[in-house]
């Protein structure tokens, strides 16, 4: 028989999980009314879009401090709480610096939960980990989803885009109930062994490689979700009909998620699995080059396959290193300094479609991030190890 805190822990974790991604990207489809009653300019909009990666590279790093020093439980609240709070002051805001700012406080909050996720998940289901982590990685997804195609018809149904992105609040609120009586009985997350350390991982060719195909991976993502709804717009979609197809984009990656972290783990060749998913970007980019209004539905869907790289360089992490020390440390390094990467594509986009008018500039350019993307995709992909090519570089040390 399951446990009764089990239960609650399982709701709560997945909850959680659904509230991760709309922090993000339910600005992304009603972004050009933003701007308009804000009043916001070209470069104001592309930091917004830019504000989800920086929050991961600022605050996600000091998400298992604080969780060693209040309790994992106390920690995540807080976390929930500043989604709530900022996506409904940014609902409220009057100016572009206090919507900017607020967003920060909702996205610190969302970061803080997204790296707590894995350890909530092991703290709680030691012995399920693969099946929770599969659960709530969907959720991820439906969360995501769900953001990009309700919220232009909530903003339609409730007056407005403030409507639209402030109803995500109460979402926030409702995840955050099951976590109340988890405070109580809170626990610390285990520190681990610290023997693999993050400037020792920087210095490592994996380190190096996982570094940029996390960060290039993020920063086609980040621009995806950001500025697409923006493009399909701009070919003549309405934008309901544009949210519908950044929501389509988003809901390819539910099942293929299911999937191909799995078969990229079982199998013996995973840089084929690897690549075809990373060519799907450049593919989808190319048939927007075409034909932005005509081929946007498998468009879509390429680029939507294109964003399980994701999923996938998150198993690469695990695949590329031996102990659990080796995988914390690798994944710091690939998540704190690859977001910092990831946050210059949003911005840098949105200055080259300003001022050259359009998206074919745009949409060269991400074909090109393709190139390294791949090229440090299949590096990544190699059979080596962390723990290996450190004691490689002690002993040339020595």
């Amino acid at each position: 028989m399951i446990r009764r805190s089990s239960i609650v822990a399982l709701v709560a974790i997945l909850l959680l999980a659904v509230n991760l991604r709309p922090t993000a990207v339910s600005v992304g489809p009603v972004l050009e009314e933003v701007r308009k009653g804000l009043h916001m300019g070209a470069s104001m909009a592309s930091l917004l879009t830019s504000l989800p990666v920086l929050a991961f590279a600022l605050f996600g790093s000091v998400a298992p401090t604080l969780a060693r020093r209040f309790g994992v439980h106390r920690v995540t609240l807080l976390a929930l709480f500043a989604v709530a709070l900022g996506l409904f002051g940014r609902a409220l805001a009057d100016d572009e610096l206090a919507f900017l700012a607020l967003s920060m406080v909702a996205l610190a909050g969302m970061a803080l939960a997204n790296v707590l996720l894995p350890s909530l998940v092991k703290l709680h289901f030691p012995d399920q980990i693969g099946r929770v982590t599969a659960l709530y990685t969907t959720l991820l997804a439906v969360g995501l989803t769900l953001a990009l195609t309700l919220t232009v018809p909530i903003s339609h149904a409730g007056g407005g885009w403030r409507t639209g992105i402030g109803v995500w609040a109460l979402v926030a609120v409702v995840a955050a109930i099951p976590w109340l009586p988890m405070v109580a009985h809170d626990q610390s997350v285990d520190p681990g062994p610290h023997t693999v350390g993050f400037l020792e991982v920087l210095r490592t060719p994996i380190g190096v490689s996982m570094i940029f195909f996390f960060g290039l991976q993020s920063l086609q993502a980040y621009v995806v979700f950001g500025w697409f709804a923006t493009l399909w717009r701009d070919a003549g979609y309405s934008d309901s009909a544009a949210g519908v197809l950044v929501g389509l984009l988003a809901a390819m990656s539910i099942p293929l998620s299911l999937w191909a972290p799995a078969a990229l783990a079982r199998s013996a060749h995973p840089r084929r699995i690897l690549l075809f998913f990373m060519l799907c970007y450049p593919v989808g980019y190319l048939a927007l080059l075409i034909a932005p209004h005509g081929l946007a539905i498998p468009a879509a869907m390429l680029v939507g396959a294109g964003a399980v790289t994701f999923p996938l360089v998150l198993v690469l992490i695990n695949m590329r290193s031996r102990t659990a020390a080796g995988t914390a440390a690798l994944s710091s390094v690939a998540q704190s300094v690859g977001y910092l990467i990831a946050g210059i594509g949003p911005f840098a986009i949105g200055i080259i479609h300003e001022h050259t008018d359009g998206w074919t500039v745009p949409l060269l350019v991400l074909i090109a991030v393709c190139v390294p993307q791949t090229i440090f995709g299949l590096m990544s992909a190699r059979p080596v190890f962390v723990e290996d090519q450190l004691r490689v570089a002690e002993r040339a040390a020595a």
